[in-house]
């Protein structure tokens, strides 16, 4: 009985000593390195702020789309220039080339697939694709060539019998959670599942997996969008030329509708998550997306309230007469500010928070939808109306908030608080886009008790 009694209070001694905290209420212990979000390549870091969204001065339009409303904002991460042909393009090519490696890992999978990992033993199911081999687009092995062929153009459709890719099938496939579906109440029994949250449906109905939308997106830009936009104007050579040609590599991209934008940035986050989880096993915590309404007039502003335009000032030009922006200035003297069309990105100087181009050159996408009272319903904390229009739906429900103003706009368009909309599906020569990345860092608490304890 004696070693029994001993036995237990041993034990009782051992998990005490177990318990760091002495009984303290000190969290969990991850076992995790300690949290640090470096700056993105390419961005700059816009803080947290409050400001009054909305028209400061005049509303030619008479339209009252634009009601100042003090509203805040979190900090963010925002590439300084707009995404550039050169940068878009490797995103076509990874979709070209991980379209090839699927085909070409149906004749040599030993090549072209990886089905297992050789240090843990783990199945892959389905098989990863092995980005180290090269591919041999004029192989000379006829099963390969063969199967490369899908890739290209028929032969009736090849310019000057050249073998071009078949842009038509640079098909972008991912999914993606819809949360504000999964957050609705719905207690009706009549309800659509799809719109009710998981926790208050009738039980019985399908899982989560109801709320996962795949989307299908062709990523290759519209190359003809200055013909359409401009069909009684003589393009040359920004017809086709413009997306693929080297002079135009730091030119920003355009002919890029929403969806492509958007599936930009799906990928832009999974490019960096990988890296991250396969060079430094790391979980990727990235999200790269399009920013909202108001993050965009936020970031436009640079810091000044009452300014009508990025770079601080009221007037268009600086104390030397030079033009600050790329729009279409005085009675349509394009070339005036330096640049007929589009110019390469950052040629002008950029606001005091390094964003270049927040006005002028090309008007940018937003992940906000349009609509004129939006500013009447949304909250006063990130605010942000957004819908994910389908096919079906007319076409008012289709547009989405562009900001900016570019090449072709005169300057009232260049405002920070002039608002504009473009339909979701069309792409344009005076669109394109840049990202956000939301600063998922900490300020430091002003309790030094608690402060010691979660920095030192």
């Amino acid at each position: 009985m004696k070693k029994l009694i001993f036995y237990f209070a041993a034990l009782l001694i051992l998990a005490s000593c177990n318990n760091s905290g002495n009984g303290e209420l000190v969290g969990v212990n991850r076992k995790a390195k300690p949290f640090y979000q470096p700056d993105p390549y390419g961005m700059v870091f816009i803080p947290q702020g409050s400001y009054t969204m909305g028209v400061g001065d005049e509303d030619i339009t008479y339209g009252y789309a634009h009601k100042p409303k003090t509203i805040s904002v979190s900090a963010f991460f925002m590439d300084e220039t707009e995404i550039t042909n050169n940068e878009y393009r490797q995103f076509v090519y990874w979709v070209r080339d991980s379209i090839a490696r699927t085909l070409l890992g149906e004749v040599r999978p030993e090549e072209f697939l990886i089905e297992e990992n050789e240090e843990t033993g783990e199945i892959y199911d389905p098989p990863y694709l092995n980005w180290e081999e090269d591919i041999e687009w004029q192989s000379e092995d006829p099963d390969m060539r063969d199967v490369l062929e899908q890739m290209y153009l028929p032969e009736h459709e090849r310019y000057f019998r050249r073998k071009e890719i078949d842009t038509r099938k640079l098909n972008y496939e991912y999914y993606w959670v819809d949360l504000k579906a999964a957050a609705k109440k719905d207690f009706s029994e009549e309800a659509d599942y799809r719109n009710a949250s998981l926790a208050n449906r009738p039980q019985g109905l399908r899982d989560r997996s109801v709320y996962v939308r795949k989307e299908v997106i062709n990523v290759y830009p519209d190359t003809l969008a200055w013909i359409h936009d401009y069909t009684y104007s003589f393009n040359d050579p920004l017809t086709e030329k413009y997306f693929w040609h080297p002079a135009y590599d730091h030119y920003p991209v355009v002919g890029v509708n929403w969806p492509q934008a958007r599936a930009f940035c799906v990928w832009r986050t999974e490019l960096l998550n990988n890296y991250l989880k396969a060079a430094k096993g790391e979980p990727g915590l990235a999200e790269f997306r399009l920013p909202t309404e108001a993050e965009w007039e936020w970031a436009a502003r640079g810091g000044y309230a009452l300014s009508p335009f990025p770079w601080g000032g009221p007037y268009t030009r600086n104390e030397k007469g030079c033009f600050l922006a790329n729009f279409k200035p005085m009675r349509g003297n394009y070339i005036a500010d330096g640049g007929l069309r589009t110019v390469i990105v950052a040629h002008y100087p950029p606001n005091d928070w390094g964003l270049y181009d927040m006005a002028g050159n090309v008007s940018e996408w937003t992940v906000s939808a349009f609509d004129p009272v939006s500013y009447d319903v949304t909250w006063d904390m990130n605010p942000n109306y957004t819908y994910n229009a389908k096919e079906s739906d007319p076409p008012a429900m289709k547009r989405k908030v562009i900001r900016g103003g570019s090449w072709k706009d005169i300057n009232y368009y260049l405002q920070v608080t002039t608002r504009a909309y473009e339909y979701q599906d069309t792409s344009k020569s005076y669109i394109g886009f840049r990202c956000i990345q939301p600063y998922l860092g900490r300020n430091k608490n002003d309790n030094p008790s608690r402060a010691s304890r979660i920095y030192n």
